[in-house]
């Protein structure tokens, strides 16, 4: 089966479906799709399931009762019956389920998944004992696809002792789009212009689609007035998404705290006792929050490069960020029409330091990790993050914004590249001078394997001469602009 053209990207994720889907097996099979609400998965499958001839169901917040005749009316249109089959339990419609496949094998899609089993808890065994061996000799080769957003629901449907851990064939991540990608999908040809919508709308699809009705920044002079017309706009359904996103996770029961560590997060507070000193409680108190907002996707742990038991929180989308760290402290301002264009300059450098200066941090890393060629880091990295050095000296830390680590012939691990990222900085030999000393303290150390160490420099702005100069002539360090992270 061919991609529909419509379908943006996806390539691996269709080719897993199809692959799924023209499995050789004659026995009814599960699959489990899975990833935050607006990438794109009902689009996919829906294209599947047209491209495939398969059946797809997509259920309601409802009662037991009411999703089984929806379930009913859906089949009965599915299969051309005169009269749609009344279901009386999950039971018969799993039953009829693991019959719609009598020609071959077909993708079956029941997306929102965890909306039927909220109001059906029995649900998952049900499918369980559909799947059972003695069942399959009544199946037909049902390629069974369970699809949903609500993340720790779905990543629970296959762990520990869940009655479906062990019958999935396939279980598929929709992550959201990278900063290239995005790009891409927003059409946007300039590296700063799309880094600092990026920032903003991160890879979620729908953003570009449904809640900025395909608005995009028509030119770098023009993004001041894409953020007041599409994001600032209270006219616009982007303007409260961000408010929205913990309401639709349903293991968020108090929103009032979650909303607030993400504040603290977004505001730069990011390891656990910052985070619990901005919110006036004990580290002990914020271990439950941390964790659901981990198993939801809002919340990224990630490990100090240099220090393992030291971890910082990071909030996983940008449009969240840019609520907590740009818009919430001025809500009232930006809830009155108009108003948006007078409040954006206020804002502007709060978006600059809290917002745009950690994201381009994030997105280096990320270059550093999956874009940058070996002949750059002297190797191929398997491990990047960011991390503190100590300096006893200055009785003080240093920040590496990003440091990559590699494996040598003996597979010991060593440390092929820091590099320090600065967005609204023009980079120069001062910054140079601080990464050279920082990689002196690592040496010093002995910790680590760091004698090939390389430096590389970002920066959103751009270098100075005698920098370029510098490393014109040294094929130790290494200078990477907004461009760069493009190519």
């Amino acid at each position: 089966m061919d991609k529909p053209a419509d379908v943006f990207d996806r390539d691996e994720e269709w080719e897993e479906l199809v692959r799924y889907v023209a499995a050789p097996t004659k026995a009814a099979t599960l699959g489990v799709v899975s990833g935050r609400r607006r990438q794109g998965k009902t689009y996919l499958l829906d294209a599947l399931t047209r491209a495939a001839g398969g059946f797809m169901f997509t259920a309601t917040e409802s009662s037991e009762s009411d999703a089984l005749r929806q379930y009913s009316d859906a089949i009965g249109r599915h299969q051309n019956l005169p009269t749609s089959p009344r279901f009386d339990n999950w039971d018969e419609a799993i039953t009829w389920t693991m019959s719609l496949a009598a020609t071959g094998p077909v993708p079956v899609v029941i997306d929102e998944f965890p909306f039927l089993a909220r109001s059906s808890p029995q649900l998952p065994s049900i499918i369980q004992r559909a799947l059972d061996p003695a069942a399959q000799r009544q199946n037909t080769p049902v390629r069974l696809l369970l699809c949903g957003s609500a993340l720790s629901f779905m990543g629970g449907l296959l762990s520990g002792t869940a009655p479906l851990r062990g019958r999935a064939g396939l279980e598929l991540v929709v992550p959201t789009l990278d900063y290239r990608q995005a790009a891409r999908f927003w059409q946007i040809d300039d590296p700063q212009t799309a880094l600092r919508v990026n920032a903003i709308v991160g890879g979620t699809p729908a953003y570009r689609h449904e809640f900025v009705q395909e608005d995009t920044p028509g030119s770098p002079d023009d993004f001041d007035s894409w953020v007041i017309r599409a994001v600032l706009n209270p006219a616009r359904p982007l303007f409260r998404e961000a408010r929205y996103i913990l309401a639709e996770e349903p293991d968020l029961r108090d929103p009032a705290l979650y909303h607030s560590v993400l504040a603290a997060i977004a505001e730069g507070h990011t390891q656990r006792g910052a985070i619990a000193g901005y919110l006036g409680r004990q580290a002990s108190d914020l271990g439950h929050a941390l964790r659901v907002l981990e198993d939801v996707g809002m919340v990224a742990r990630e490990e100090d490069a240099f220090r393992s038991n030291r971890s910082a929180y990071r909030v996983a989308e940008p449009l969240v960020t840019f609520y907590h760290a740009v818009m919430r402290p001025v809500w009232g301002d930006l809830e009155r029409p108009g108003r948006a264009r007078r409040v954006w300059p206020r804002i502007q450098q709060s978006f600059t330091s809290k917002v745009m200066g950690p994201h381009f941090e994030s997105v280096c890393r990320s270059w550093t990790r999956w874009e940058a060629s070996p002949d750059v880091l002297g190797g191929v990295p398997n491990r990047v993050a960011a991390g503190t050095v100590a300096d006893p000296a200055r009785r003080s830390s240093r920040e590496v914004d990003v440091a990559a680590f590699g494996r040598d012939g003996d597979g010991r691990e060593v440390l092929l590249a820091i590099g320090e990222a600065k967005w609204g900085d023009i980079v120069g030999l001062g910054h140079l001078q601080r990464l050279s000393e920082t990689r002196d303290l690592i040496r010093a150390r002995g910790a680590i394997q760091a004698d090939q160490c390389r430096l590389i420099l970002f920066s959103g702005s751009g270098f100075t001469d005698d920098l370029r100069r510098q490393a014109q002539s040294d094929p130790q360090i290494y200078l990477v602009d907004a461009a760069d992270l493009y190519r």
